[in-house]
């Protein structure tokens, strides 16, 4: 991921993309026919493939690839996408389509990734394959759970697994915005910020842009305010001798205030939080 991120932004957009609501069309192991092709323009599914044998070439946009045994693939949504066979030796593939939405906004339109990447462990990826389709393919009330899950790790894998990977922040204006006023809550951290400001930098009107900046973040301003600030007081509190009231007077906060914010963000007092340090 971008390595210019703070750590601050580096959590928020952590947490902002664990948000994705997943949901998985199909999943199942293939060995495709020769006549196995086909042409989806702005394809509004993700698929992965996970190839185990033969060859064939899949299409995104107007880049081919020619797929290996071993490599997993993403056919990112609203990409056009295109596949098929280039002699006998077809593929045997485990593959799966998903949707992975971020508000209206898939998520790989936010993380963009290289297409591939070369199995680490393939009898590892292969049996969270087998075990996909078959909680895919339950009726037991926790099923959707364990197909969710299993999704989730295949995604992180492959994000983990990958040599390109960058956000785009700038996918919509509203992400464009935010992230100039995101910015510009890092920077003045220590600052009483009012709505007003904020709203002018994402040249909304305050009371739009307080529900913009909720529906984005999952916080109010004031929220996020104060989730920065006790990232930054626990990287204080855990790496130096700052004394409590120190680290408040950093933030422009009374002491009984910080104290306040900090527990209930975190559920420990400032002192409290400083014994988990390693001895």
């Amino acid at each position: 991921m971008k390595s210019d991120m703070n750590a601050s932004q580096r959590t928020f957009w952590k947490k902002y993309m664990a948000k994705a609501r997943i949901d998985v069309g199909y999943a199942a192991y293939t060995k495709v026919s020769r006549s196995w092709n086909d042409e989806n323009p702005a394809c509004p599914v993700n698929r992965l493939y996970f190839i185990m044998e033969g060859e064939g070439f899949v299409k995104i946009g107007n880049q081919t690839y020619y797929p290996r045994p071993g490599e997993l693939y993403l056919l990112p949504a609203g990409s056009d996408q295109a596949y098929g066979t280039i002699s006998e030796d077809t593929f045997g593939k485990y593959w799966c389509h998903f949707t992975a939405k971020i508000g209206d906004l898939d998520l790989f339109q936010i993380l963009h990734t290289s297409p591939s990447i070369v199995v680490k462990d393939p009898l590892a990826l292969r049996q969270k394959f087998e075990k996909l389709i078959a909680y895919r393919h339950s009726d037991t009330l926790s099923a959707e759970f364990r197909v969710t899950g299993i999704l989730h790790e295949l995604i992180a894998d492959f994000i983990d697994g990958n040599a390109t990977v960058k956000l785009n922040l700038a996918t919509t204006p509203t992400h464009e915005k935010m992230s100039v006023v995101l910015s510009y809550m890092e920077q003045h951290i220590a600052d009483q910020v009012s709505i007003e400001t904020l709203a002018q930098l994402a040249h909304y009107h305050p009371n739009y842009f307080i529900n913009a900046f909720k529906q984005f973040t999952g916080y109010s301003p004031i929220q996020y305010m104060n989730h920065l600030r006790s990232e930054k007081a626990k990287d204080l509190l855990l790496t130096t001798e700052l004394n409590v009231s120190q680290i408040a007077d950093s933030f422009g906060m009374e002491l009984s205030y910080f104290s306040r914010m900090f527990k209930e963000q975190t559920g420990f007092k400032p002192t409290a939080f400083r014994d988990l340090r390693p001895r």
